[in-house]
């Protein structure tokens, strides 16, 4: 391919409540409020320095409208563009100006359905990252990953590996070598995309990575100090697979965010995918402890880039849906 996509960059939800959104990523989880305009909420990390890299907009409807990729050049976007129509998938202009503070974005749907966009330019935020008197909450420093639940794992990674440049560091395999789950990357770490078996497209979470392992303690004690508490869906703990520390949460339309310190280097071009077995009881939790079955059934819809509806989930494609472990 002879354009590049550089990592996972932005989300961009709907929520129903933007204040009451407001105190929970803002006062709860100490992100940075960049500037709430037009009936939207624009996030970031201390790390970051581009204006958000988080939009909750006002909405009737809760939903996940972008899954956002930064871009190296503008002309990668013309490129990704024509690679798109080429392969009969749907493509999406909106030109610079028509969204805040970001330049022009190509919107697509990629082989599974899901709502992609690319961009290049983004407006500039002050970094905050020793800016100590800051750091409250979580201490959030910077997006990380999203995690998708797709009927079909496979077709999901050919088309990302083969066609968009991804690499893969870490997969769950089947008995009879099916792959159930797998781990993607452009930036040098386990992931800017997951997949995971299971009825979709849908978003399963995005990941905001933490400075170190005791923030995730000192969220989960900020989170019950504000009544927060039944937010904690699971953790906190360590991941076998990607070897992070981990914390799931719900916000309060049910979207799924994780916050994760820890996993690895994979810049090396003769690095080599680590298999997991499905049933594996390390991979899910390195200590033991399953996960609640809300965390396998609950997932967010995404939204067609055209219409705004949801996008219609079809059932996975292989059959053990909720194995005993997964991360």
């Amino acid at each position: 391919m002879d354009f590049n996509i550089i990592r996972i960059a932005r989300t961009v939800l709907h929520v129903k409540d933007l204040e009451r959104s407001k105190k929970f990523y803002v006062d709860a989880l100490g992100m940075i409020e960049t500037e709430t305009k037009d009936g939207s909420l624009y996030l970031r990390g201390l790390e970051e320095h581009i204006h958000h890299s988080l939009v909750l907009k006002q909405s009737d409807k809760v939903g996940v409208q972008a899954l956002g990729y930064k871009v190296e050049k503008e002309a990668d976007l013309d490129k990704l563009e024509a690679f798109f129509k080429s392969k009969g998938l749907k493509t999406k202009w909106l030109e610079k100006g028509t969204q805040h503070a970001i330049g022009r974005a190509l919107h697509v749907h990629d082989v599974s359905g899901m709502p992609l966009e690319f961009f290049c330019e983004m407006e500039k935020a002050e970094r905050l990252l020793q800016r100590y008197d800051l750091y409250k909450g979580a201490r959030i420093q910077r997006i990380d990953h999203v995690n998708c639940a797709v009927p079909d794992v496979e077709k999901a990674y050919d088309f990302f590996i083969k066609e968009l440049g991804f690499a893969c560091s870490e997969y769950t395999a089947t008995e009879d070598d099916r792959i159930w789950a797998a781990w993607l990357h452009r930036k040098p770490t386990v992931h800017d995309q997951a997949f995971m078996n299971g009825e979709g497209p849908r978003l399963h979470h995005f990941a905001y990575w933490l400075p170190d392992p005791l923030a995730l303690i000192h969220c989960c004690d900020v989170l019950a100090s504000l009544g927060y508490a039944d937010s904690i869906e699971r953790g906190p703990g360590r991941h076998g697979l990607s070897n992070a520390f981990f914390l799931y949460l719900r916000d309060p339309d049910g979207h799924r965010i994780e916050l994760y310190n820890g996993d690895y280097l994979t810049s090396d071009p003769d690095f080599e995918p680590v298999r997991w077995e499905l049933n594996d009881p390390r991979r899910q939790t390195f200590w033991g402890a399953k996960a609640p079955d809300s965390w396998f059934n609950e997932t967010s819809p995404f939204l067609d880039i055209e219409t705004g509806e949801e996008i219609k989930a079809e059932p996975a494609k292989l059959a053990q849906k909720k194995p005993e472990f997964i991360i």
